[in-house]
């Protein structure tokens, strides 16, 4: 494979970019208090929940509106100055990373929900609306958003990286959810793709083109989502199993059989220790799937006793309900706390995350070898998996000091990807390529895919002034 086990696969060798002093003094008379060129502010916008480092940008630019972003864009264009956006900084495979230099564009206050067309089930919000502050400012509408990435990433965000998370074995990723987009490209200019209409067959297919490019393409100043009514029940429950195999073997039957079940988390052994530790809880120590069940009242109990029938025919037990809201969320809220918890069961340790992908059918047997060779290595791990949809995460507890802890972490992480595309999955399910998957998506794609890509690059970005360096090289 393409992609080295080694630190040197993390930061690419590149030059600097620098931004001349005439930018900044342009960039501060245009935008005043909104650019800090602060050490501290740069740092923060530096630097992703990923274990990759690099040198913070030269500046930051708090945008406020889409003009500020074009007007920052055009001055990046005249200066041959990269520009990369940031929205809620929880990304993890290095994509806000000024690998090149340059200047952050950070949307977070351009935070406004403009426009709920609740016949229509839409709604058009500004990039910087975090997935829980939409969900806050829609709840009296009866509708929701249901993607769910864990963290409260931005929606530019998430439209950027293609994001998926805990709800898509149901309800889909940003790809299907993601209607229209306004975009500034790299010349500055303001353009809007797609529109509120459920389908259209209207040229090429821009906005996906734009989901999933993680701001090489261009910078998301708006987007329309789709929205979903609130169901009418919801119920949720944990099952515990005395192996892996036996609650991937009840996912994977659950999914064949067509259950539309809402959520289904599995969480190992190491993790919910992890959990029970960090969130005072006293979940039994065993790998555990963590479901729920969206419908009518009937609906959602028979998909549940359906999943419980499953469950027992694979030795699952202690089925527990989480009958209200409360104890739901506070199931979801351990789960989502699951990376936070692992990384304080290690002190000073940072997480090396995979994330593969694969068809339901191999899901099995790429987890199970997996799980053998991290345990085999020493490695300190956890892990939990969307694994509805053959989406899974390893992550690899290394001490960042430590070259040998941190190269075996890579080499499982390569031995992982490859054995994913070997089964016809992904390098990636939903965290993006970004710097750290360059080499796999390689692999995964072949030479003439990754050729078009950079084509499409060119002609979009010809001074190649977005967000530099991810994807491919270039």
């Amino acid at each position: 494979m393409n992609a080295p086990a080694t630190a040197t696969h993390l930061l690419p060798e590149v030059p600097l970019r620098p931004v001349p002093p005439a930018m900044l003094d342009a960039l501060a008379a245009r935008f005043g208090a909104q650019l800090s060129t602060a050490l501290a502010v740069r740092e923060q916008h530096g630097r992703d929940e990923g274990s990759i480092q690099a040198p913070p940008p030269s500046a930051v630019l708090f945008a406020e509106s889409t003009q500020d972003v074009a007007d920052a864009i055009r001055l990046a264009a005249e200066h041959d100055v990269p520009v990369i956006p940031y929205g809620a900084g929880s990304s993890l495979e290095g994509h806000l990373l000024a690998i090149q230099g340059g200047i952050s564009i950070d949307v977070s206050r351009m935070n406004r929900l403009l426009r709920v067309d609740a016949d229509d089930l839409t709604v058009t919000v500004q990039p910087g609306i975090t997935r829980k502050q939409l969900n806050e400012a829609i709840k009296d509408t009866g509708l929701f958003f249901p993607i769910d990435p864990g963290a409260d990433a931005s929606i530019g965000g998430m439209a950027a990286t293609r994001a998926s998370g805990t709800n898509a074995v149901r309800y889909g990723t940003m790809r299907e959810n993601v209607l229209a987009l306004e975009v500034v490209t790299a010349s500055g200019e303001a353009i809007r793709t797609g529109t509120r209409a459920k389908k259209s067959a209207a040229g090429y297919d821009l906005t996906r083109l734009i989901v999933g490019s993680e701001g090489t393409l261009g910078v998301i100043t708006e987007v329309t989502l789709r929205l979903y009514p609130l169901p009418e029940a919801v119920s949720a429950a944990i099952c515990s199993f005395p192996s892996i195999e036996e609650a991937v073997r009840t996912v994977i039957q659950t999914i064949q059989l067509g259950v539309p079940i809402a959520r289904v988390e599995l969480i190992d052994q190491h993790t919910v220790r992890m959990v029970n530790a960090h969130s005072k809880l006293g979940l039994r120590e065993e790998p555990m799937l963590l479901m729920e069940f969206h419908g009518s009242p009937a609906g959602a109990q028979e998909q549940a006793e359906t999943v419980q029938a499953i469950a027992q025919e694979w030795n699952g037990n202690a089925f527990e309900w989480a009958t209200t809201p409360e104890e739901r969320t506070r199931l979801w809220t351990a789960r989502h706390n699951a990376y936070f918890a692992a990384v304080q069961s290690r002190p000073g340790c940072r997480a090396i995350s995979t994330d593969t992908c694969v068809p339901i059918s191999r899901l099995a047997d790429c987890l199970l070898d997996s799980v053998i060779e991290a345990d085999a290595s020493g490695i300190p791990y956890f892990l939990v998996g969307h694994v509805g949809d053959g989406n899974f995460h390893f992550g690899y507890l290394i001490d960042p000091n430590s070259a040998e802890e941190r190269q075996k972490a890579e080499a499982l992480n390569h031995q992982l990807v490859a054995r994913a595309l070997a089964l016809g999955g992904t390098c990636t399910g939903e965290h993006g390529v970004g710097i750290h998957k360059m080499g796999f998506l390689l692999d995964e794609t072949g030479p003439g895919a990754v050729a078009m890509m950079r084509a499409i690059k060119q002609a979009l970005d010809p001074k190649n002034i977005l967000n530099p360096g991810k994807i491919f090289a270039m």
